[in-house]
């Protein structure tokens, strides 16, 4: 009689690497939708960042400043880098300060909150935060 050595077959094997190959195609895309969430925060914390900066200029000027008159780089790299900041519309009363991602690099995918962005108006009064709360959720 010949005895039978253990181990799996060859369809045994090949189903094992199929539902490894679907469990990681269905939790790598939310795996990353989950980290582009998180990055967003480095937008807002930047954006945040510029209204202070802001508020701090207007104190000592009758308007509010462009990223050079606030000694910024312009456009202005994230905290992290994952987004360019810029200013449009600056005048005595208000701007809007935009975070874009930058591209080739993996918020350029966030196709839920493609550019985060922050409306002064009122001189300070109204701020208003786009394009839905959800982008500034953390």
């Amino acid at each position: 009689m010949k005895s039978r050595t253990g181990g799996f077959t060859l369809i045994e094997l090949m189903i094992a690497v199929a539902v490894v190959a679907i469990l990681a195609a269905i939790a790598v895309p939310s795996y990353m939708e989950s980290i582009r969430k998180s990055r967003r925060s480095d937008a807002t914390t930047s954006l945040a960042k510029i209204q202070l900066a802001q508020e701090t200029y207007r104190l000592n000027n009758t308007t509010y400043g462009t990223l050079v008159q606030l000694g910024l780089a312009d456009p202005l790299p994230s905290t992290e880098g994952y987004y360019t900041i810029a200013l449009s519309a600056v005048s005595a009363i208000g701007y809007t300060a935009t975070a874009s991602p930058v591209s080739g690099k993996s918020q350029a995918a966030d196709t839920t909150c493609t550019t985060i962005t922050m409306t002064v108006t009122g001189g300070g009064n109204t701020v208003s935060n786009g394009p839905t709360a959800a982008c500034w959720s953390k």
